[in-house]
């Protein structure tokens, strides 16, 4: 397992995939499966079913886990 060289609040750029060359933040950092949340990044939606709470249900984005090689840290 390589070390983890990113934490939570960290600038990083995305290298690959559909949101190549944008830059955000670190939401959260997953070490035993070498991943990252970045935030507004591979972002999906997921359907929520109706509830007492919303009776209309509806879609929430959600942001997914990626590969920490898909990522570089930006200095400050």
């Amino acid at each position: 397992m390589a070390k983890i060289k990113f934490k939570k609040g960290d600038t990083v750029e995305i290298i690959t995939g559909d949101d190549r060359g944008t830059q955000a933040e670190v939401l959260k950092v997953i070490p035993s499966k070498n991943q990252v949340i970045v935030k507004g990044c591979k972002v999906v939606k997921k359907s929520i079913k109706p509830t007492e709470d919303n009776p209309k249900g509806g879609f929430n984005n959600k942001e997914m886990p990626m590969d920490i090689s898909n990522v570089k840290k930006v200095e400050a």
